[in-house]
């Protein structure tokens, strides 16, 4: 991935890194894909430092060094993911999944669409155009449920959960590395079957939430 001057997301950042007060990598450029190197405001437990250890180019891995209550201090390890969109999108009382196979669980998975946000975009386009990308459907109507963090024990990760609805049918678009099949379940039987394992933490939260706000 490239950002606006050409240079990919993972070039020349590394350099500024190692040239930045330990205590704060919130002045650095953000990546490409709106991932920002640390959180907006004061943190509660004072930080002393921050490292960067690992930085592949589409997510950065580090820690914090943390000042705890008690005066000791602790690493914290965090890796930071761009923002993430997840998509409910219902027609005619069924709700759209796609079927992929996960390598980094070994599993194939039934799951909602879903997928990266890009630099400028909300959660409600993302969720559009992921949509789009990987079933063959637009929707003319996204509605916003809920934003997350998301395995805060660890990550440093949001995700919004985007209803869609009035799909119409167009050009299936995978990206080059996506093999996956659109399934379609009955609305009633949608959570039974989320809850199959291997169960998704995101597809359950998103049909979840769409229960609760009344819109499955």
């Amino acid at each position: 991935m490239s950002d606006d001057d050409g240079r990919s997301s993972g070039e020349g950042d590394a350099a500024r890194r190692d040239d930045a007060p330990a205590a704060d990598l919130r002045d650095l450029p953000a990546f490409s894909d709106g991932r920002n190197h640390s959180l907006p405001g004061e943190p509660e437990w004072p930080v002393r430092e921050v490292a960067v250890e690992y930085d592949p180019g589409w997510f950065v891995g580090g820690y914090d060094r943390v000042e705890q209550p008690d005066g000791s201090e602790k690493n914290y390890y965090w890796a930071e993911l761009p923002p993430a969109t997840v998509v409910i999108a219902v027609a005619d009382d069924r709700v759209l999944f796609v079927e992929q196979y996960r390598p980094t669980v070994r599993n194939t998975q039934l799951e909602l669409p879903a997928g990266i946000v890009e630099r400028g975009e909300s959660y409600t386009a993302a969720g559009a155009r992921e949509l789009a990308e990987e079933t063959g459907f637009a929707p003319s109507s996204t509605s916003l449920l809920q934003e997350v963090w998301c395995s805060t024990g660890v990550l440093r990760h949001r995700r919004g959960y985007v209803f869609a609805e009035g799909l119409d049918p167009v050009d299936v678009d995978h990206d080059s590395n996506e093999f996956l099949v659109p399934r379609t379940v009955p609305v009633d039987e949608a959570l039974s079957v989320a809850r199959e394992p291997p169960t998704n933490d995101a597809t359950l939260e998103g049909l979840l939430l769409a229960e609760h706000e009344g819109v499955l």
